[in-house]
């Protein structure tokens, strides 16, 4: 009876303990144990970069015990690492709480903050960390950038200096910004070398947009015979480009990169860059149509492009690989003739012999011949109306966002729709063919600031000219493009140093005069001009090109 009295008040006392003093019961022992084995297998699986099963594993640790501070770090670094760091703030916030003197703990917890652009919440964490572990992998990079934007130029200059990283990608953007702070502190030069190389890869697609123009027009600039299976065309040539490099326009006001005492030194220094250089040109496409069967015909394509500039301009070389399938059906419906297309391409492209741009690009399209309507002192005018829906994505290989989340809002991975009409009058035999068009499009990428909505306006000319069978053809478009975001990195500011939205007008006249020579050759004079004016001078230049080029086509 004693015992059995001893034992009731003994666990009394146990439970009375617990209560009062918050220990744990033996099922909480037990799940906290559970906690950590799912715990240490989402470690495993974080490792082996199975970020969607280490989630799994962690949210059900999280279930048996919601404060597991190993589970809550780990969450926010799967988080991190699958870039969506507005999740991660929450369980890396709760951890912290935990356990406030864990630098490993604030050190994500800033870098999740400066991902999102909370630069003020990551500032305190990250300085603290590298107060206490100034050697710690990037901790230099992220303050020196703060340090930067709050204006301590000289201190942010002194983290740059310190910035330990294995990583030459990382190395490269640490002294980017380390070259901003110096060139605001009087030392432009080492500014420019840096920016260099992130301004050619962010105006790389108005150069390699140029030079695949060069090549649309020339293909379509040689008829080849219908009756053939097999066609082939080879092109060589030489060319001169008086803006390689896409140098900013030398007119209008440069910008000032924090308002209102910062003037902004890397656009005066971009503008007075040498790019003018002559270079060497080859084009080539092959078509063979596999299947003619009554209306129907099915093609495959394959072209190639490579451009080689002077010495010191290596790194603009530009070579493009695009293999296609089309089919066509061919009919009559109340009396008008019309083809209906289906066409796939693949590209990739890459500059400077390094994979760059890769493009997959279906599109639709439906052509009807209209009736003819004769006009006094013109005669007979044939009307020939396409509508088109094209649907393209694109994935960039050395995008520097894909490096740095830094520079997230910079991605252009992603995809465009277009959606256009254009009309052709037909005079004189085809001897003058005139054109007109518009085109909707809207490109949604990764990045915000590279998004828009666009409108094209597009108009052209081809003469059959009564020398020599010589073909004159003129083509002039006007691309404008209402960007949906604000910019996101300093650098691209507008003339009032603020990140705003991009609003360009592009304007390209293209003028190609080609004369037919004996044994299947032709010879193609082009000049290319470009006009893009936007209210972000790094994106406001002006280029020229005149290529003369001989192809033979079988």
């Amino acid at each position: 009876m004693i015992n059995h009295c001893l034992q009731k008040t003994s666990v009394l006392f146990m439970i009375l303990i617990v209560l009062t003093t918050g220990w744990e019961t033996p099922s909480v022992w037990g799940q906290r144990a559970d906690a950590n084995v799912l715990a240490a297998n989402a470690a495993i699986a974080y490792d082996d970069t199975r970020y969607d099963d280490a989630l799994i594993l962690l949210n059900q640790a999280l279930g048996l015990d919601p404060q597991h501070e190993r589970s809550l770090f780990y969450k926010g670094l799967v988080y991190l690492a699958q870039k969506r760091p507005e999740q991660a703030i929450a369980p890396l916030q709760t951890v912290h709480q935990l356990r406030p003197d864990d630098l490993d703990i604030q050190h994500h917890l800033g870098i999740a903050h400066f991902a999102v652009g909370d630069y003020d919440k990551a500032h305190p964490f990250l300085e603290t960390v590298y107060e206490h572990d100034p050697e710690r992998e990037n901790i230099g990079y992220y303050v020196g950038f703060l340090r930067y934007r709050d204006k301590q130029y000289g201190q942010a200059v002194e983290a740059f200096d310190r910035n330990q990283t294995p990583s030459a990608d990382i190395q490269q953007l640490n002294g980017f910004y380390r070259g901003l702070a110096l060139g605001v502190l009087g030392l432009p030069n080492e500014a420019l070398t840096e920016l260099e190389q992130v301004q050619r890869t962010q105006t790389i697609s108005p150069l390699t947009q140029a030079s695949i123009r060069i090549r649309e027009a020339l293909s379509s600039g040689q008829l080849f015979s219908g009756q053939k299976r097999f066609r082939f065309q080879i092109s060589v040539g030489g060319f001169y480009d008086d803006n390689v490099k896409i140098n900013p326009d030398r007119v209008g006001t440069i910008p000032i990169l924090n308002p209102p005492n910062d003037p902004n030194p890397i656009i005066a220094s971009l503008r007075m860059r040498d790019t003018t250089a002559p270079g060497f040109l080859t084009t080539a496409r092959a078509d063979y149509s596999f299947i003619r069967q009554g209306p129907f015909e099915a093609t495959a394509t394959y072209s190639f492009f490579q451009t080689l500039h002077g010495e010191g301009f290596n790194e603009f070389n530009i070579q493009d690989h695009l293999v296609g399938l089309a089919g066509f059906y061919r009919g009559v419906v109340a009396d008008l003739p019309f083809q209906l297309g289906v066409q796939y391409a693949y590209d990739y492209l890459f500059l400077d012999m390094k994979g760059f741009l890769s493009r997959h690009t279906p599109t639709a399209s439906a052509t009807v011949i209209l009736p003819t309507f004769t006009l006094p002192g013109i005669g007979t005018v044939g009307n020939l109306t396409t509508a088109l829906y094209r649907y393209q994505v694109q994935t960039f290989f050395r995008e520097i966002g894909n490096r740095d989340v830094r520079f997230a809002g910079e991605l252009r991975d992603g995809y465009n729709n277009t959606l256009g009409i254009i009309h052709a009058f037909r005079i004189a035999s085809d001897k003058l063919l005139l054109r007109i068009g518009y085109q909707y499009d809207n490109e949604s990428t990764e990045g915000a600031a590279f998004s828009y909505r666009g409108d094209r306006l597009l108009t052209g000319a081809q003469l059959q000219l009564p020398w020599g069978k010589m073909s004159l053809r003129y083509d002039y478009d006007v691309h404008w493009r209402n960007y949906k975001n604000n910019q996101t990195t300093l650098i691209f500011t507008d003339r009032n140093g603020r990140l705003t939205e991009r609003d360009d007008r592009q304007q390209t006249h293209l003028v190609q005069l080609t004369k037919p020579l004996p044994y299947n050759l032709s010879l193609t004079a082009q000049y290319q001009g470009i006009r893009s004016k936007s209210d972000i001078p790094l994106y406001d230049y002006t280029k020229n090109s005149w290529t003369m080029i001989l192809t033979w086509t079988y």
